[in-house]
């Protein structure tokens, strides 16, 4: 298979894939590292990584802070698709990332919160406060998530710690049978308050994109919502939109 001189994380996933579902790279092996396959496909590290989020995103590989990429499946698993309404949206993350959770508490939603949420004035939620960190040598904050979740998950602080690695409605799926079937994502300008800018080692007030997340099941009922805060300067958000067929 050909590559051009600077390809598209998209073309690095679909040459990474083949090689995973041929059998080149076999079940069980680790890809070759970040940097390997920069100087391989002659392209920037933030592009290898996104390319390598393709490949989670469909069940081939599992990353591990330490440990490398490991190829987990050659068969690709449907995810999830955004969709707004006949424009697809494929949404892509500037860098792989663990999570770091610093807080846990009862919290009920008042003015600014509740209206963020989009939830009712003194709705209870169980908050769980995280840092992302960037999978690099130098552990660089790349976010603050708090994700709100319904009370009474009280084994999910346990759960959560154990996993860094899996999506927090994956495990409310896992062990409370919530299954998610959309998600709903609002986008935004904001500044750092003081207290999450000192976490995430930025200055007070400085530009951040917060992402706020509804995960909503079959019934439409909210699961879980997120709300990320992402410094201006490590976060990069990719969007692909294709005209609907006919």
């Amino acid at each position: 298979m050909s590559m051009t001189s600077k390809p598209h994380f998209s073309n690095i996933a679909d040459h990474l894939k083949e090689g995973i579902t041929s059998g080149h790279f076999g079940v069980g092996s680790l890809l070759p590292t970040e940097l390997e396959l920069r100087d391989h496909y002659k392209t920037s590290r933030h592009t290898v990584r996104m390319a390598l989020l393709e490949l989670q995103k469909l069940g081939l590989v599992s990353r591990r802070k330490n440990v490398g990429t490991r190829v987990e499946s050659a068969t690709p698993q449907v995810g999830f698709q955004q969709s707004l309404a006949s424009v697809e949206d494929l949404v892509q993350f500037g860098a792989t990332h663990s999570r770091v959770v610093r807080e846990v508490e009862q919290v009920q939603a008042r003015d600014g919160l509740a209206r963020l949420l989009g939830c009712a004035e003194g709705a209870k939620w169980l908050r769980i406060s995280s840092l992302r960190m960037e999978d690099t040598e130098v552990d660089l904050p790349i976010g603050w998530t708090d994700v709100y979740v319904d009370p009474a998950y009280t084994d999910l602080q346990a759960l959560v710690k154990d996993s860094p690695e899996v999506l927090v409605s994956s495990l409310i799926e896992q062990h409370y049978g919530r299954r998610v079937a959309e998600i709903v994502q609002l986008v935004q300008a904001v500044e750092v308050p003081a207290p999450m800018a000192e976490r995430l080692r930025i200055k007070p007030g400085a530009a951040a994109l917060q992402i706020v997340r509804r995960y909503l099941d079959a019934e439409g009922r909210v699961t879980e919502i997120t709300v990320t805060t992402h410094p201006a300067d490590r976060f990069s958000l990719t969007m692909r939109l294709q005209r609907a067929a006919g």
